[in-house]
């Protein structure tokens, strides 16, 4: 859905459910394609052992990590452009896009360049040894050559959906991870005219299709909304202002989740295996949840941009009506799947470790999805501070958790695991909502 800006009530105003929905469809179906292909990794290299498929778990939390670290890249252009958008300021909209697209293309070399050094450092300090150890190096360093691309796709995806495009970003999306999919079937296996290169050809294939996936969406920017090269210098710091924030607050996220996973390679072969397939799975929904988040914030940046915040304050109820619905029903889901995913997903010696944690994860749905509705409905307000802050809570006390469990290694060391995540995002909710409802502190949506 891409809205028209002239001046006339936003179709929110009008139809909230049915424009929240419209915006949202779109979104679910591109936040999903690349855990899909991330699940489809997993099930291409589970088929060839327990330890490339650690290996992977490893390789893809630390890239995960890296470049949740700049997402503020997409977050921070999507708010600033719902903003002006709200604003009427449509030449200042423009120009917010290629400024993240220039930052994107310098910060994706430099990290290039600084990480590849750092590869075998990491891997030791992610608790891996022996073969998984050499295949995750392997891995992060095919998986290094895509890096300015995704951070160019991840620019122009929020410029994108800032202007409430939604279904480019999805079209884009689906089209790389579909190339993915298949690069991957080669490269992993040696089928056709590939050679077989085991986890480093899904490394490369996630490249190649990063690659072509950036200069698609770049192309549709300037075709769709110009190219205005005018951005100011107060516009690039107010994108590093909230790179700050975001930057800690991610770091934050994946410190934790970094954490759970070095505690779970250190419990075994089988735990670390088992852990992947469970990240992996939550991943997929954290996104799938995302998609009422990621247009809630549009959403919300459009009316404070217009100053009009008692409409912000109805879309942050129907973001939270919607997200904890989706998260009851996926509960349900996940209730019932749960064999068929460990038949897809788990080596048969993790199956065991696997079934207890997995329905931990099972159960926290409907409180996950709340977590990820506020921080979309505080990323579109700009309340990055309070974001920061509320993270930094949540993962003290959690991290806290994990370091004392690993110091007793009670059994079941992999639920326990999951059930401090559990603790985890039942913070962020819970901070989330009371920062609306009633509105501690200076909140952008409170109501004298």
């Amino acid at each position: 859905m891409t809205v028209d800006f002239s001046p006339k009530l936003h179709p929110f105003e009008e139809r909230p459910n049915k424009t929240l929905l419209v915006l949202a469809v779109p979104v679910l179906f591109s936040m999903i394609a690349e855990p899909l292909t991330g699940l489809v990794d997993t099930a291409f290299v589970a088929k060839i052992g327990a330890e490339p498929l650690a290996s992977l778990g490893i390789g893809t939390m630390v890239f995960s990590s890296i470049f949740w670290v700049f997402g503020f890249l997409g977050i921070g252009t999507q708010t600033e452009v719902s903003h002006a958008l709200g604003k009427g300021d449509l030449k200042r909209a423009s120009s917010l896009c290629w400024l993240a697209v220039a930052i994107s293309v310098v910060l994706g070399i430099v990290l290039a360049v600084c990480v590849l050094p750092l590869l075998g450092y990491i891997s030791s300090i992610m608790g891996a040894e022996g073969d998984v150890h050499s295949l995750a190096v392997e891995y992060m360093k095919y998986r290094l050559l895509g890096a300015p691309a995704i951070l160019v796709t991840l620019s122009c995806f929020g410029s994108l959906r800032g202007y409430q495009d939604m279904r480019t970003p999805l079209y884009v999306a689906v089209g790389m991870n579909l190339i993915n999919v298949l690069l991957d079937w080669g490269l992993v296996f040696g089928h056709g005219p590939f050679p077989e290169l085991g986890v480093a050809g899904a490394a490369l294939a996630s490249s190649l299709s990063q690659w072509i996936g950036a200069f698609w969406v770049v192309y549709v920017v300037k075709r769709k909304y110009g190219f205005d090269t005018g951005f100011s210098l107060s516009d690039a710091k107010r994108l590093f202002s909230i790179g700050g924030d975001m930057f800690v607050r991610t770091g934050g996220v994946c410190f934790f989740l970094l954490l759970c996973t070095r505690f779970a390679t250190k419990a075994g072969a089988e735990s670390g295996a088992a852990h992947q397939a469970i990240r992996q799975f939550f991943v997929f929904l954290a996104l799938f949840l995302d998609a009422f988040a990621i247009s809630g914030q549009s959403l919300v940046g459009y009316f404070i941009g217009s100053a009009n915040k008692l409409m912000a304050r109805k879309v942050a109820v129907l973001v939270c009506q919607w997200s904890f619905g989706t998260g009851v029903l996926l509960s349900i889901a996940m209730y019932f799947g749960q064999e068929p995913v460990s038949w897809l997903l788990v080596p048969q010696e993790a199956a065991a470790v696997f079934a207890p944690a997995w329905l931990a994860v099972t159960f926290l749905q409907p409180i996950n999805a709340l977590s990820f509705a506020t921080d979309g409905i505080h990323l579109g307000t700009g309340d990055f501070h309070y974001l920061r802050n509320a993270m930094l809570i949540a993962v003290g006390v959690s991290s806290a958790m994990l370091i004392a469990v690993d110091y007793y290694k009670p059994e079941h060391m992999l639920l326990w695991i999951w059930i401090i995540a559990g603790v985890w995002t039942s913070l962020r909710a819970l901070l989330g909502m009371i920062r609306i409802w009633p509105g501690i502190g200076q909140g952008p949506l409170s109501i004298s």
